[in-house]
């Protein structure tokens, strides 16, 4: 039987480490400048966006049609489920609205802030660089 000791010291990395990173799906150590992993189906365009990084602020604006700010930065997946769950949001909406002489239109705007809210704070899907390019004129 083998047992592993989670509290045990971690080890130290290889001189020639220190020009490596890992991949972000699945950790294996490449060169700083790779493209794709080849012990996985990550590459690089993958994991970017059309800006390479992803405006907090344009995301928000593009939920205003729920979906669209996910998929601008990167999760296109929840992009299209958050698409996906405004039509039955849209439907009880519909219907709260009627039961309620149309006091319950307003449901609909709860499910478009919480929508503003999760694209505004997941994180982009894009690598940040190690360190600060600065300003590029």
């Amino acid at each position: 039987m083998d047992v592993e000791y989670t509290d045990a010291p971690t080890a130290k990395p290889a001189l020639d480490d220190a020009n490596k990173v890992p991949c972000p799906y699945c950790g294996h150590l490449l060169s700083k400048g790779a493209t794709t992993c080849d012990r996985c189906d990550w590459t690089r365009s993958a994991t970017e966006t059309a800006e390479g990084k992803a405006s907090d602020a344009m995301a928000v604006l593009l939920s205003i049609i729920p979906g669209l700010g996910h998929i601008y930065k990167g999760h296109r997946l929840a992009g299209f489920l958050w698409m996906a769950g405004a039509v039955p949001a849209g439907i009880f909406v519909f219907l709260a609205a009627i039961a309620s002489a149309g006091f319950g239109a307003g449901l609909f705007f709860f499910y478009l802030i919480a929508v503003m809210l999760h694209a505004y704070a997941v994180d982009d899907r894009v690598v940040p660089p190690e360190e600060d390019e600065g300003e590029q004129y």
